[in-house]
């Protein structure tokens, strides 16, 4: 088959997220088209794949909990709201821009 196909996406930490991901906001990067079964990379995807191969910080539960972007994370899709685009089941499309925004903030 070759080289595997990958996506060049953009992906953006806000709100303090950025700690968890080389202190930098903006990552350029290139996923893999698809996930393990073959089927076509979706954001829910993407999440573990930031995890395993971007996250430099090894608290992952300030990201991720139960499998998902955590409760208190808005993520954008090309500036709209991931709810309007099916969540974690939206299909990643090359140059799209995903933004991770922590609203929790410590006391």
């Amino acid at each position: 088959m070759g080289e595997e196909a990958t996506l060049p996406i953009t992906v953006e930490f806000s709100g303090g997220l950025e700690l968890l991901f080389s202190k930098q906001k903006t990552h350029k990067v290139q996923i893999p088209a698809s996930d393990p079964s073959g089927k076509p990379a979706n954001v829910g995807f993407l999440v573990g794949w930031l995890c395993d191969n971007l996250m430099v910080d090894k608290r992952k539960d300030m990201f991720v909990m139960d499998g998902t972007v955590r409760n208190g994370i808005l993520v954008l899709i090309n500036d709209a709201d991931w709810e309007l685009e099916g969540e974690d089941e939206y299909v990643l499309e090359k140059g799209d821009n995903i933004l991770f925004v922590s609203t929790l903030h410590g006391g």
